[in-house]
């Protein structure tokens, strides 16, 4: 059985804008994780760094196309991930994020589902509401405690 988890969402900014906050690190920290040792980069690895959580992770582009599609292997266990940019108007950017390449099995892979989907779908909101109002929402701090 091929699992995709997939997550999507509507962001009312050119697909330029929307890409970028996803390669530049300075945008992304501002809806996902709290640091990176550098912006995405086509067969390059980077951390990323949740300082909350005491959680770093390494993430490999595999694959850039420019305002279209990046694909980044990360975890544990290793999936990939793709954040796929569609353009709809000038104005108007459709998210989709494809979680896939899953090597788990009965619940463990029930479980993995379940948190990414919820993650993702808390990224892409974070992602919208930062880019179309400047709204630092916090989800990703806010979702798990402590809450201090």
């Amino acid at each position: 059985m091929s699992v995709v988890i997939e997550t999507q969402m509507l962001i009312r900014k050119p697909v330029a804008e929307v890409f970028n906050a996803f390669i530049d690190p300075e945008i992304t920290s501002k809806f996902w994780f709290t640091s990176s040792t550098g912006q995405l980069i086509e067969n390059k690895s980077v951390d990323w760094y949740w300082e909350k959580y005491d959680v770093t992770t390494s993430v490999l582009v595999e694959q850039m196309i420019n305002n279209e599609l990046i694909q980044i292997i990360w975890g544990e266990p290793k999936t990939t991930v793709d954040f796929i940019f569609e353009k709809i108007t000038e104005q108007e950017t459709y998210l989709r994020i494809r979680n896939y390449d899953i090597p788990l099995e009965g619940s463990a892979l029930i479980a993995f589902i379940i948190d990414h989907t919820a993650g993702f779908t808390t990224v892409s909101d974070g992602c919208k509401a930062y880019l179309e109002y400047g709204a630092l929402l916090n989800l990703v701090d806010d979702k798990f405690p402590p809450f201090v």
